[in-house]
């Protein structure tokens, strides 16, 4: 099937002619670095200085203004609390900008897109995470081109109304929707993947916008900012020798009360009388256990085969094609929002932002 493609040209009529603005939020991470060149080592970059640095910026039809974390962070030290920061100013802001583009490292850059889809309910601006490979001083960098283009997409309008309205995850030339992303590469500039879900934008000579792959908020209803999230929460990845006390410990975990199986397949696990007798005693005790795939693309289809089947009769949650980015985040916001044990199934396995299909 040929994929419709809608380009956005500077010369067409139902563009919006008011400038967007855009509010550029700095977490950290490597595109927020540049290097001294005396002394060889990386330094945080001045954002005070964004237009003088990267004057390529002055040609987007759109006011950019910045703030940064007074302690920049590195995306490996990324925790709940700055997820409800980073939340927090798109509250503080949201009125005064029509689009916001987060800078983050890359390495936690899913669970955050993932996270703060939920944690903004009814959104209905952009908020476009991106980041980069190499530091934004680097001869080769592509730190440069993600910034403008995710700059670019944010500001993006259509009849006076952001063309995106959802959380986004901008990098190498695409714009995908956030918690459906995963990182899968360390090297390559490419470093996401959405195997589950198509891409939205893709960036050439034009923006090509794929619009039916776009989220279609209420334009109605208020943004909801949630700021609870709850980290009770585990991933246990099964793997052939997987023992009864690894397992038992996990399970066993004081307070724990959501776990992401990360199973074989499209959902298959262990057929053994103590794996299956493990997990059958812990949802007697009240704890949820969800069933995603720990394949890169696809997803859990509970009963296909006899070895998800008994998962399927003792209650295990149907993560079916969800990201585990998506997979704990939704698991924390859920609880963070005080669902009843009653509901928690039901809720889960319902799409809330477009992280299952």
């Amino acid at each position: 099937m040929q994929r419709k493609y809608l380009e956005f040209k500077k010369k067409e009529k139902n563009l919006s002619s008011t400038k967007s603005k855009i509010l550029l939020v700095y977490t950290g991470g490597t595109i927020g670095m540049v290097k001294d060149y005396n002394s060889g080592a990386l330094k945080a970059f001045n954002f005070k200085k964004l237009l003088k640095n990267i004057p390529e910026l002055n040609q987007l039809d759109c006011d950019v203004k910045s703030i940064s974390f007074k302690e920049p962070i590195d995306s490996s030290d990324i925790n709940t609390a700055h997820w409800i920061h980073i939340a927090e100013i798109i509250e503080k802001y949201y009125r005064v900008y029509d689009g916001f583009v987060i800078l983050h490292g890359s390495d936690t850059m899913s669970y955050t897109a993932s996270a703060l889809s939920f944690l903004l309910e009814n959104l209905n601006k952009p908020v476009i995470l991106t980041g980069s490979q190499l530091p934004i001083g680097d001869l080769r960098t592509d730190a440069k081109e993600n910034l403008i283009t995710a700059i670019q997409i944010a500001s993006l309008k259509e009849r006076d109304r952001s063309v995106v309205r959802e959380v986004g995850l901008y990098f190498e030339y695409k714009l995908y929707r956030g918690n459906r992303t995963t990182k899968i590469n360390a090297e390559h500039f490419q470093a996401f993947a959405s195997r589950n879900y198509p891409h939205m934008m893709e960036s050439g000579v034009h923006l090509n916008v794929q619009k039916e792959y776009l989220l279609k908020p209420n334009n109605r209803k208020k943004c909801i900012v949630h700021k609870q999230l709850d980290t009770n929460v585990a991933i246990l990845k099964l793997f052939p020798g997987i023992t009864e006390n690894v397992l038992e410990s996990v399970l066993n975990t004081k307070e724990l009360k959501v776990l992401v199986l990360e199973t074989y397949g499209s959902g298959n696990a262990p057929t053994e009388a103590w794996f299956l007798n493990a997990l059958k005693n812990a949802v007697k005790k009240g704890m949820h256990i969800i069933n995603v795939t720990q394949c890169s693309g696809g997803g859990v289809i509970m009963g296909q085969y006899e070895t998800s089947e008994q998962l399927k009769k003792l209650q295990i949650i149907n993560g079916k094609d969800i990201t585990t980015e998506a997979a704990i985040t939704k698991a924390m916001y859920m609880l963070g929002t005080g669902i009843s044990d009653k509901l928690f199934k039901t809720i889960f396995e319902t799409s809330l932002r477009g992280e299952m299909s």
